[in-house]
């Protein structure tokens, strides 16, 4: 049996659920009573019930990833095997629209998980000097509830930009609230931020399977990143200094985590909390996920599964374009030929097969499979890695290159040595212009097409992709797929660049707008 964290005492598994301002005349918020974080074990159960928020169906079980994913610019939707389903027609064209499944539900997911958030720290207070374990360990506990409100609400202002800063657990009072600036959003992520790295545990002291104090070190680090690039309005500093204070905290979590010698490994079904994880979210054979049937196609296994998430064509071409010897990542990565457990016959996509219709014409994503053909549940115990060891050495090379400080082609050989590569290896793309050796500008286009290569369908493309503004995302996503040699009318979606706001973040869910008196767009 699988002894896994978040064991959800039976207050946290029954306890109403305060998700979106319609919900509040139904169900009380979360936790709201001072006895439930009355001493050290009922804090940790209160706290579970946060992490649980992380673990449910419309956040990184299933609605939050695949919206990330499908409204990237890499991905399309197997539903329908069509390009004028809905997903593909909207999230995938980069149209998000407000009623769509998948921008109401990870909203609710995420303002629920934040709601659990505020509540524990309303309630759990900081201990000045502690002296005691308890006093030590109920720091480091506040700390982890800093870190995920923190982690939340940057997924949100980087999904949805200006959203409702809410710091106090929902009531009839304040249900009705306006949105907050996108700088004021970014001051408050850096304050959790910071609070979280300054209480939590640092390696290899924090709780086994828990963030430790690196984690908020890393997000930091993508704070100031973003800050330094995005086109949203963050706080007035310095753009140089923002790249200076990404590298700092990068820096903290440099050689506190190790790659797994096996990139195979990551995706391992058995294997888990490795040393390359610095933040995953635990499942166990009670709290399960659902992410796995996004990636796994209807009859490659006895379970029912969905297989919605495929990627654009040009994206496994991209990849074998430019790393032709990389077959390590690349088959751990996609997968284009299953036995189908029907008919017991082949299946082949693309690249197997000429792109001749909608369901040959994509590729599968490999690494989140069912990998047991004959498993009969469609749920799977194996964690969701939301941060690991690879993609902060990738953001040190991209900063180090803002930087130009000699250390960029250090970091991404790194990464590349697992595979037994190095950047020499990296092909430059002459539709990109990504190039390792090509200077400053080039370099910025290989690294973007690294995370790509390295981090694929792992929930940070949407992020990535968008990190530099529209007119990169524009350069680096959205041309060459449009422009993409094999692309098919009848088959591709064409990714929308007239409306670059719609392209960049999804609007506000309709169920906010009809219930939040101080939200009409």
């Amino acid at each position: 049996m699988k002894k896994r964290l978040y064991k959800l005492f039976l207050v946290v598994i029954t306890t109403g659920l305060l998700v979106s301002s319609c919900d509040l005349t139904e169900h009380p918020t979360f936790l709201s009573q001072e006895s439930a974080y009355d001493g050290i074990i009922n804090m940790k159960a209160s706290l579970d019930g946060i992490y649980n928020g992380l673990t449910r169906y419309d956040y990184y079980s299933n609605d939050f990833v695949a919206a990330s994913l499908i409204g990237s610019g890499n991905f399309v939707s197997g539903n329908g095997n069509s390009n004028q389903h809905p997903d593909n027609a909207n999230l995938a064209s980069l149209k998000p629209q407000a009623s769509s499944v998948y921008v109401e539900k990870p909203w609710e997911g995420m303002y629920r998980t934040i709601d659990r958030a505020n509540a524990f720290i309303q309630y759990v207070k900081e201990v000045e000097n502690p002296k005691t374990n308890d006093e030590l360990l109920q720091n480091d506990l506040l700390g982890e509830a800093y870190f995920l409100r923190a982690l939340t609400y940057f997924n949100l202002v980087q999904l949805y930009g200006s959203v409702p800063l809410r710091l106090e657990p929902t009531t009839p009072e304040n249900i009705h609230m306006a949105k907050s600036p996108t700088d004021v959003i970014y001051n408050q992520i850096i304050s959790d931020a910071k609070n979280a790295e300054r209480l939590m545990f640092p390696v290899p002291l924090n709780r086994k399977g828990y963030p430790a104090s690196e984690a908020a070190s890393m997000l930091l680090a993508k704070v100031y990143m973003r800050m330094a690039t995005t086109d949203d309005a963050v706080p007035e500093t310095d753009e140089m200094m923002n790249w200076q204070k990404a590298y700092e905290y990068a820096k903290k979590v440099y050689g506190k985590y190790s790659l797994v010698d096996n990139y195979n490994d990551l995706f391992d079904p058995n294997i888990d909390n490795t040393t390359e994880s610095i933040f995953e979210i635990q499942y166990n054979e009670i709290v399960h996920s659902n992410h796995q049937r996004l990636f796994t196609p209807n009859n490659a296994v006895v379970a029912q599964t969905w297989g919605r998430v495929r990627a654009n064509a040009e994206v496994i071409d991209l990849f074998m374009n430019c790393y032709p010897a990389d077959t390590i990542r690349l088959n751990s990565t996609f997968k284009w030929v299953y036995m189908d457990k029907t008919d017991q016959h082949l299946k082949k996509v693309y690249p197997a097969v000429n792109r001749n219709n909608f369901y040959k014409s994509f590729p599968y994503i490999y690494k989140f499979w069912l990998k047991d053909k004959y498993q009969t549940t469609p749920y799977t115990q194996k964690n969701f890695v939301v941060y690991r060891y690879a993609d902060l050495l990738l953001m040190l090379a991209e900063i180090s290159n803002e930087l130009q400080n000699g250390e960029q082609n250090g970091y991404v050989n790194e990464v590349l040595g697992r595979v037994g590569l190095s950047i020499n290896d990296f092909v430059p793309d002459p539709i990109t212009g990504a190039d390792y050796m090509g200077g400053q500008e080039a370099f910025r286009k290989a690294i973007t097409l690294e995370y790509r290569f390295e981090l694929l369908a792992e929930a940070q493309d949407y992020f990535n992709n968008r990190r530099r503004g529209f007119q990169f995302f524009k350069e680096m996503v959205i041309e060459p797929h449009n422009n993409y040699e094999k692309f098919k009318s009848n088959i591709d979606v064409v990714l929308q660049s007239d409306n670059p706001d719609l392209a960049m973040h999804f609007p506000i869910p309709q169920s906010e707008i009809n219930t939040n008196d101080l939200i009409d767009n």
